[in-house]
């Protein structure tokens, strides 16, 4: 049997070189930056409006239907919490000082913001197609089936699948372009219709709402 010759050795071990940092792959992100940048300066509007708001109604709980409305006047409904202001006498009669000013600057500034980032966020989406591709409810979805179906999986409390994760359900959608056309702009009109500097320039924005109490009182329900 013949010797095997050995094998030759290497002078030097080879080691294969692993790079210092592998890269992971990151998941896609499901909105845009300026979706994200908008939804957050909103929020910190609402907040603002919130508590600027609930000021301006404790100062005055009643709400009346009509262009006029005071102490004085029957109430269409009121709420039973104490109010912030009361009347003082005057040589003129009766009055309610003004002791929100605060909030009525703060609510009137965070409004103006909130409908700037608005008109950004709607002309961006128009622009980009964020709601056709995000908003607009797909044609299988477009009946009744498949609404109450939506309905009942909320109702069960049911995790979205991984592929619904990444996506608005039907309700998310229905939902979002309701807030966006139409409670949106309803807002910013009956809150318009309140300003006597704006009516007097366009009256039909407060006429065709029946006057500025009405006004106030659907700016109060809206929300």
């Amino acid at each position: 049997m013949a010797n095997l010759a050995p094998l030759p050795v290497p002078s030097e071990t080879f080691v294969p070189r692993v790079p210092a940092s592998i890269p992971v792959p990151t998941a896609p992100s499901r909105h845009s930056a300026l979706v994200r940048v908008t939804h957050w300066i909103t929020a910190l509007c609402f907040l603002a409006l919130l508590v600027s708001g609930a000021e301006i109604t404790i100062s005055h709980p009643r709400f009346y239907w009509g262009e006029n409305g005071n102490v004085l006047t029957p109430v269409l409904f009121k709420l039973h919490i104490p109010s912030s202001r009361s009347l003082v006498p005057t040589g003129y009669g009766y009055v309610l000082p003004d002791q929100n000013g605060w909030s009525r600057y703060l609510h009137f500034q965070s409004a103006w913001i909130a409908v700037g980032t608005g008109l950004l966020y709607v002309i961006s989406g128009l622009y980009s197609g964020h709601f056709r591709k995000s908003l607009l409810p797909v044609k299988t979805d477009l009946s009744w089936r498949a609404f109450s179906k939506a309905i009942m999986s909320h109702l069960r409390f049911e995790r979205p699948s991984a592929a619904e994760a990444w996506s608005y359900n039907l309700l998310q959608r229905l939902s979002y372009l309701f807030v966006i056309f139409v409670l949106f702009p309803l807002v910013l009109w009956t809150g318009l219709a309140m300003s006597p500097a704006f009516t007097s320039a366009v009256p039909a924005t407060v006429t065709l709402l029946g006057g500025r109490q009405s006004a106030r009182t659907l700016h109060f329900f809206v929300p």
